[in-house]
């Protein structure tokens, strides 16, 4: 994202000599997207970011994806899954393919290892719980309902302050903000419901001292992900000054403005974020539709060309009946799917100004698998709540029980 900023010592100019007050050349590092052709930094280094005495194998947690099928809506109860307390290595695989990952963990107050994800960015929504993010740009402090945005093959750690609820969204590319509400130079422009104010970064270096230190990368080959142990001379934690368009980031979503109209508005006005082949949105706190026949529920819809996958994370669902859904639930609505609103929850939403709510949702454009995290959590009613019973002509009640049901969003 083209939003410059620089911290620490610099040279006048870029690709010139710094030295320290021994006379020691500082060792520059260009870290740029897509090859020469997109933003990057410049990171001054008092060691050899080349220098590795070691590499491991490291092994990952289960990747392995089932398919959805045979196809139907699921519901995943991400509060009852046990993880490891690690904030990288206690993740648990819930929903992916080959474009997006979405992890969960909920860790304990112990920070991770050295980490780097080298196949793309990530976009972890706190849930719950604060700390801190170390990174060689600097330190980025998180508290619940950021995004922490981190850019691809930034070597990092998550330092908790306390237990921490992470929804992790791994991409295999670079996530950025929505391109319609960027000026062609890179500024949010005025019809975009954040600016850069809203964003924060690190405000000044972060340095650490070490020999022979290991960080676990993430990255690629042809036969998947796969995760390599590298062991560096020197701390990667030494970079005395960088400037430059790239570097990890928050964005609270208290600071998002939701946008609403005279009728439903679809999801896409909801959008913060979009990387290749998907994009995240988030439904707040909002006043609702303002025609006098509105129907602030959102009409039955039929992803198409996507799967979307809600994150339920605040407000009250407990009207929602039949459903299941609540705090810590996933949504899981595939494309070849009709889905929407429980049937009660139409006319129960007339004459409602505000729904009081808070989901973060990830539309796919490519079919989503479940990991193994998402079959440990799965809601075997779900599917057959819109029709009140139980799979086959005539299954047992499952469903919506004709109660009072308010819900906006999927």
């Amino acid at each position: 994202m083209a939003y410059y900023r620089a911290l620490g010592r610099l040279p006048r100019q870029r690709h010139t000599q710094l030295r320290d007050e021994d006379g020691h050349l500082f060792r520059e590092e260009l870290m740029g997207e897509e090859g020469f052709s997109s933003d990057s930094s410049l990171l001054y280094r008092r060691g050899v970011p080349s220098a590795i005495t070691d590499s491991t194998v490291w092994e990952l947690a289960d990747q392995t994806r089932t398919p959805n099928h045979p196809l139907k809506p699921r519901h995943l109860k991400l509060h009852d899954l046990s993880t490891g307390q690690c904030p990288v290595e206690g993740r648990r695989l819930v929903l992916g393919n080959n474009d997006v990952r979405i992890a969960y963990v909920v860790t304990g107050t112990e920070p991770s290892p050295l980490y780097r994800n080298a196949i793309g960015d990530e976009c972890v929504y706190v849930e719950s719980g604060s700390g801190t993010v170390e990174t060689v740009f600097g330190v980025v402090p998180y508290r619940s309902g950021d995004y922490v945005v981190v850019p691809r093959a930034t070597d990092h750690r998550w330092v908790p302050a306390e237990a921490s609820r992470l929804y992790a969204i791994e991409a295999n590319s670079h996530i950025h903000p929505p391109k319609r509400y960027l000026s062609r130079f890179g500024q949010l422009l005025e019809h975009a419901p954040y600016c850069e104010r809203d964003l924060h970064g690190p405000t000044e270096t972060f340095q650490a001292d070490g020999a022979d230190v290991e960080v676990l990368v993430k990255h690629r080959t042809s036969a998947g992900i796969v995760g390599t142990r590298l062991t560096y001379a020197t701390h990667p934690f030494d970079v005395v000054g960088w400037d430059g368009c790239l570097y990890p980031y928050t964005f609270n979503i208290e600071d998002y403005m939701p946008i609403t109209g005279k009728v439903h508005q679809p999801p896409p006005v909801h959008q913060v974020f979009e990387g290749w082949n998907f994009v995240i949105c988030n439904f707040l706190p909002r006043k609702v539709d303002y025609h006098e026949l509105a129907i602030p529920v959102p009409y039955y819809h039929s992803n198409v060309d996507s799967d979307e996958v809600m994150f339920y994370v605040g407000g009250d669902y407990e009207a929602r009946k039949g459903s299941g859904i609540g705090i810590g639930s996933i949504s899981l609505h595939p494309g070849g799917h009709a889905h929407g609103p429980q049937p009660s929850a139409i006319e129960a939403s007339l004459g409602v100004q505000y729904f009081e709510e808070s989901a973060v949702m990830v539309d796919t454009f490519a079919p989503l698998e479940l990991g193994e995290g998402g079959l440990a959590v799965q809601d075997p009613a779900y599917a057959w709540t819109w029709a009140g019973r139980g799979p086959g002509p005539s299954g047992p009640a499952s469903g919506d029980d004709g109660g009072p049901a308010v819900f906006s969003n999927s």
